[in-house]
């Protein structure tokens, strides 16, 4: 059987705000993972078409579609172009199972939550002609899973093509959290075998991994365990975890010496209110200045996470967060303007009180507001949010948050990793137009190096925790 799987590109891939950088990191792994269940003779083409032109000339007998919210409209125009040919077309992901009203004309089969059981039975219904309008995700394990499909990803295309996901979702539920809907119904937080995992990583070939999963740390026996059996593998890799869970026991110290050298970490707010507003129950009580100092004592670099727009938000909320996280030397930083996801609880508080201005999915990309807000005005909100970008990246606060560290060795990695993300925009286009990106990727790993010896914050930083 010929196969067809496509992710199609999100609507900021069409924008100004677009940066092939970003979305030629590491290969999202979603359609590989179900490409793993088709028959050895299957011809599978896999598309994802952040890294590449669509070819939508053929004729594939079964077309799998992957759908994002701000991949939806494109998503949908390519399900009715292959259906209008004749081909049997399905559509999954995190949208499909947030509105999967809205999905099903555009498909022959749709799938509610993760894939794991439904699409091996689609694939015996299929042969057998018998299948169903929807598939639902009923049995959750990551047990004894079938290996990646790695062979279709074009691994020339990613910086970091070694990507890899060992557990689904997350044990926290956060109102905003668009992945927290995508697991309702079920177990919302499930871990592979860490001998499993294992295998997997030894698979994988050169030193770099770099862990897509929600929360790496948030099953602690299985991350100690996966940490433990990484001890001798000379890898680098980077992955996700709370405030929580750096401040709780050991497990950051076991992630440092199985090599995690960068880690996301989503503080949010320094709003008490907001937190407990949101849910992110995780952050109250948390002390983030203690947590950096943790990392940074580990050398490990941080990505930090935070929301703008909250109920609790004023006009300083911009400032504040750009001088905190400088202060505290935060290598890069995620800004989002709250967006109210379908199937959250946040959207269906704000779509109870009237709040949502319009369903326009290709506007709900954390960069446009999509509600009524308090506080700040929706001006306010979207330049606010542009100015942090700027400042934050600016090099006068490159620099700044460099010498937040101690050691040499230190500020030069967090100077050049900063740097080098935000300020070089036309040459990574000249390297991704040229497929040259697995060239960097040594670059890359001898600036994730390790940093021996304890490091301390130069500057008394700004404190925040909430005790």
């Amino acid at each position: 059987m010929k196969i067809k799987m496509i992710l199609p590109a999100l609507t900021e891939a069409k924008s100004p705000y677009w940066r092939p950088i970003k979305y030629s990191l590491f290969p999202p792994l979603g359609l590989a993972t179900l490409a793993a269940y088709c028959d050895a003779d299957d011809e599978i083409i896999l598309q994802d078409e952040h890294v590449e032109t669509l070819q939508l000339n053929d004729d594939p007998q079964l077309v799998i579609i992957q759908v994002y919210i701000t991949n939806a409209y494109r998503a949908y125009a390519i399900a009715d172009h292959y259906r209008s040919k004749g081909c049997y077309v399905c559509l999954g992901g995190l949208h499909v199972t947030s509105l999967p009203e809205e999905a099903m004309p555009h498909a022959d089969s749709i799938f509610i939550g993760p894939g794991e059981d439904t699409f091996p039975q689609f694939l015996k219904d299929l042969k057998q002609r018998r299948t169903q309008k929807i598939y639902t995700s009923q049995q959750r394990t990551l047990h004894s899973i079938p290996p990646i499909r790695r062979d279709l990803i074009k691994r020339n295309l990613y910086l970091v093509p070694n990507s890899i996901v060992v557990s689904r979702g997350c044990p926290h539920h956060c109102d905003f959290c668009y992945k927290d809907a995508f697991f309702e119904g079920g177990r919302s937080f499930y871990v592979q075998k860490a001998d499993e995992a294992l295998a997997e990583i030894d698979r994988l070939p050169g030193r770099h991994l770099y862990f897509l999963d929600d929360h790496l740390l948030g099953d602690r026996k299985f991350a100690a365990a996966l940490f433990d059996g990484m001890q001798g593998m000379n890898r680098v890799f980077q992955g996700a975890s709370t405030v929580e869970a750096i401040l709780r026991g050991n497990l950051i110290e076991q992630a440092a010496a199985a090599g995690l050298r960068s880690v996301f970490i989503g503080f949010e707010t320094f709003s008490n209110n907001n937190l407990q507003q949101s849910n992110k129950k995780q952050n109250i009580g948390k002390d983030y200045t203690e947590a950096i100092r943790r990392l940074h004592d580990l050398g490990i670099m941080i990505n930090g996470s935070f929301v703008f727009g909250l109920d609790d938000d004023t006009e300083d909320v911009f400032k504040r967060t750009v001088d905190w996280a400088v202060n505290n030397g935060i290598t890069t930083c995620t800004f989002h303007i709250l967006t109210p996801y379908p199937g959250t609880a946040l959207y269906k508080r704000m779509q109870q009180q009237g709040r949502l201005l319009h369903s326009n999915w290709d506007l709900y990309d954390t960069r446009h507001v999509v509600y009524r807000t308090n506080g700040l005005s929706a001006q306010q909100l979207e330049q606010g949010y542009n100015w942090a970008y700027r400042n934050f990246y600016s090099w006068r606060n490159i620099t700044s948050a460099s010498l937040a560290h101690t050691q040499l060795k230190h500020m030069l990695k967090h100077f050049a990793y900063a740097g080098g993300w935000k300020k070089f925009e036309p040459l990574w286009n000249f390297i991704i137009k040229t497929k040259g990106l697995n060239q960097m990727l040594p670059v890359l790993e001898a600036i994730l190096s390790k940093v021996p010896g304890r490091q301390t914050l130069k500057h008394g930083p700004l404190q925040h925790s909430f005790n």
